[in-house]
């Protein structure tokens, strides 16, 4: 079970004051703090490890590459992939979605092709297709969603044909929370014939992630959305997908030879992974799976479902203030608009009194346009998080109301 006392007490950045007030960090879909272990393990690196990895015999780089080497291991366990070699380390998701883009997509797709995306998707998991597509002459077509936040499954079949090429859909909606039935997404994509990624940024912290169960062709995540460092994330792919393309980048390590004339290319995962790699984050990351495996993901999941649960009901109870997004399935993420307050003047009231929530479109500009408005302010929470600051949230938005309004 969840102490979030003791959880607490292992995340150093929790422990301070904002504007005279203890800090209340709700912006964990943005990104979330990091437990002493994982910032021990960045700092051991750079005071007793520094080196490159897979390029010295000496004991400083060997040491560096065994840290490195067992987080792709720790990522393929967290994953349920078959094979370690099937992890891609890169910056995050959205350099993920990019690689794939660029080293998949692009060689396979033809003028008219299309793609299919969600209407709740972030910018990141719709841009990089656009980039890739508009200037070969193929589409972006979209999967509807209703009005509580719920995609329309039933309407995949329908938008897929003979010409799609490609499907990519968030597994947790950032700015609304929903959760897509993604393995059904993916029976759907595979009963065509046609590949899906699956983009797991909100997912990895919050619930188990099985990607042979899911069966998606590829699975993308960030680690400072899961208590690991910025700058690191991984995309899993099934083999023979990352056999079929083609280095997003050229460089040191994904080669096997190199003449003026030609280059022969590294076995996969170096191959798709060229040049000095975030190392200290790698390494970060591993401790933040460690972390995850320690409190146990399925504590972490009930925890955050009944502090979603009772959040939601709080919130939701202040008058003028509506909850954008009910969908049957959510991450503990409560997006909500308030009457004649604009979405910044709530962040910056709630700042004042040492509370941090998100506000703005989110990097989802297609799902604000489904409900009409331009900005939601979004509390977002973990495991750290208690009902108490909850609580101390809920009141002083019915201070602002009350201010506001009178």
């Amino acid at each position: 079970m969840i102490n979030p006392e003791e959880i607490r007490a292992r995340f150093p950045v929790l422990d301070q004051e904002v504007n005279g007030h203890p800090l209340i960090y709700l912006d964990n879909a943005a990104t979330t703090q990091k437990p002493n272990t994982v910032i021990k393990s960045v700092t051991e690196y750079y005071e007793k490890d520094n080196s490159n990895v897979h390029r010295g015999i000496h004991t400083l780089s060997q040491r560096a590459s065994d840290g490195y080497d067992e987080t792709r291991e720790k990522i393929r366990g967290m994953l349920g992939a078959k094979e370690a070699e099937e992890i891609i380390f890169v910056r995050g998701t959205t350099e993920g979605i990019n690689l794939v883009a660029n080293g998949f997509l692009r060689r396979i797709l033809e003028p008219g092709d299309e793609i299919l995306v969600s209407q709740m998707e972030h910018h990141a998991n719709i841009v990089p297709w656009q980039l890739v597509a508009h200037p070969l002459g193929a589409k972006i077509k979209s999967i509807p969603m209703d009005e509580n936040g719920d995609l329309m499954i039933e309407k995949i079949e329908g938008l897929i044909n003979s010409k799609t090429k490609f499907i990519s859909v968030v597994h947790v909606s950032n700015s609304l929370g929903t959760i897509n039935p993604v393995k059904e997404i993916c029976e759907i994509a595979k009963k065509a014939g046609v590949p899906i990624l699956i983009d797991g940024a909100q997912a990895v912290p919050h619930m188990n992630v099985d990607v042979l169960d899911i069966g998606c062709d590829f699975y993308v995540f960030s680690g400072h959305k899961m208590y690991g460092p910025t700058g690191i994330g991984a995309v899993y792919g099934k083999r023979e997908r990352l056999e079929e393309m083609d280095p997003y980048q050229g460089g040191g390590d994904m080669i096997r030879s190199v003449t003026f004339e030609e280059t022969t290319y590294n076995q996969i995962p170096a191959k798709l992974e060229a040049g000095t790699p975030n190392i200290a984050g790698t390494i970060g990351l591993g401790k933040a799976i460690d972390y995850l495996k320690e409190i146990g993901i399925e504590n972490i999941e009930k925890y955050e479902s009944e502090l979603l649960e009772y959040a939601t009901e709080k919130i939701g109870a202040i008058d003028k203030l509506t909850i954008i997004g009910s969908a049957k399935n959510k991450a503990s993420v409560v997006s909500f608009t308030i009457d004649g307050i604009h979405s910044h003047d709530i962040g910056g009231w709630l700042d004042e009194h040492g509370i941090a929530v998100r506000t703005g479109h989110h990097c989802t500009q297609p799902a604000m346009n489904c409900y009409g408005i331009n900005s939601t302010a979004r509390a977002s929470f973990s495991h750290y998080n208690t009902k108490e600051e909850v609580d101390k949230l809920v009141v002083k938005l019915k201070e602002m109301c009350d201010w506001w309004f009178n």
